[in-house]
């Protein structure tokens, strides 16, 4: 004899296996919202989604609801992600949203939000595992496009902010097929070379542009290097998987200039006014003792220790001025060293070489150091200040040998 259940108890029985089913507890499903109503007392929004045969009803919660970009209407095709179950009043099966994706862009954002996930979960992008930024930075490795924006204005920032700080620069596309492997292998090398920190960047863009910084591949390299990582890619609303895992995210390159390198314009006004504040200090406590001097002088017992004190006023007089002459003489050597160091900067940057008539020669792709790495037939490229040149070897000469001209 079958068993006799009240509607109540079997909607329920049913609802259990739909949420016990692992499957239905977190899927996505593709389809056309129909009969969109949304109640505005609550703020829930009930739907359907319709495909060429079937319809599956769905609702959002207003607490999801407001986290959408955009206002779902009849007739735009979605993907929605949630959770399958049922209804137990009406005994009708139906999607829970969670997240509701505009179709073309459903799919991207779909598989972002899961690889986002699944990264959180192994701890990729934990608080415990960021490392803090040297206090002191001196060399740093890039990492971006050498057509961006992004690089001069990192180059330009650091350098009006401290001109000592040098950069090795690793040059890689950041958007198409290759550039997700070129980034990650790039990060990789740069961290072998024990820099204090590593900048990646890249400016603004669509989010389709942006989509190699989402890389599983970046994602832990960044994770499995041992230098500080600065997160710099697209502007401050754009986010990345790169910028949850990087140790620090930047909202923009020229932000993550000022992030790494210390200005030292500030740090030397710091020192002028704190030597100022001794200077000052100084005086106060001078003027202390003259006051009491002069309360001392009503007392018969002072004539006695006049000349003494008279004595201590003239040390104390000479004191003070040789310490402001040795403040001034020291912010005046700090002067001298920032400049000669700023001098010497200068003369470093390549493009002020190739600004004087010298140029880089290159051979696939890699700088020439020696006649003997090419051969007759070979083509070059010529790098100057203002563009390239490509050319062909016609002979290649030793040493001393001379050309045939001589």
């Amino acid at each position: 004899m079958p068993n006799i259940l009240e509607v109540s108890a079997l909607n329920r029985y049913v609802r259990s296996l739909f949420e016990g089913d692992p499957f239905l507890n977190d899927i996505a499903v593709r389809g056309e919202i129909s009969n969109f109503y949304r109640n505005h007392k609550t703020g829930h929004c009930y739907f359907s989604l319709v495909d060429a045969k079937n319809s599956v009803k769905a609702v959002l919660f207003s607490r999801e609801a407001q986290r959408l970009g955009f206002r779902p209407a009849d007739g735009m095709d979605v993907v929605a992600r949630g959770r399958v179950s049922l209804y137990e009043r009406d005994g009708a099966y139906q999607l829970y949203v969670d997240a509701l994706f505009e179709q073309g862009q459903g799919e991207q954002k779909l598989a972002f939000e899961l690889l986002k996930e699944k990264l959180a979960a192994q701890g990729l992008f934990s608080p415990d595992h960021k490392k803090p930024l040297p206090p002191l930075v001196n060399r740093i490795g890039l990492v971006t496009s050498k057509t961006g924006a992004a690089l001069q204005d990192i180059l330009q920032v650091s350098q009006r902010r401290n001109p000592c700080v040098s950069f090795l620069l690793a040059l890689v596309s950041v958007q198409g097929d290759s550039a997700a492997s070129e980034i990650a292998a790039a990060l990789k090398a740069v961290d072998a070379l024990a820099l204090d920190v590593i900048i990646l960047a890249r400016g603004g863009g669509a989010a389709e542009d942006l989509s190699a910084f989402n890389d599983e591949r970046i994602v832990r390299s960044i994770y499995d290097a041992k230098t500080p990582v600065i997160s710099a890619v697209g502007h401050e609303i754009d986010f990345t998987l790169a910028d949850f895992v990087a140790d620090i995210r930047a909202s923009t390159p020229s932000a993550a200039a000022e992030l790494a390198v210390a200005d030292v314009r500030e740090k030397l006004r710091a020192k002028e006014i704190l030597c100022r504040e001794i200077g000052r200090n100084i005086h106060k406590k001078w003027n202390l003792c003259y006051n009491e001097i002069r309360g001392f002088r009503r007392h018969a017992s002072f004539a006695m220790f006049q000349n003494k004190m008279s004595g201590y006023s003239a040390q104390l007089r000479q004191l003070s001025l040789s310490i402001e002459r040795a403040q001034h003489q020291k912010l005046q050597a700090l002067g001298k060293d920032l400049q000669a160091a700023a001098l010497l900067a200068e003369s470093l940057n390549p493009y002020g070489v190739l600004a004087r008539g010298y140029a880089v020669v290159e051979k696939e792709g890699k700088a020439l150091r020696s006649a003997k790495e090419t051969q007759k037939g070979d083509l070059l490229t010529l790098r100057l200040a203002d563009g390239s040149l490509q050319t062909e070897v016609m002979e290649v000469y030793p040493r001393g040998k001379g050309t045939k001209d001589e």
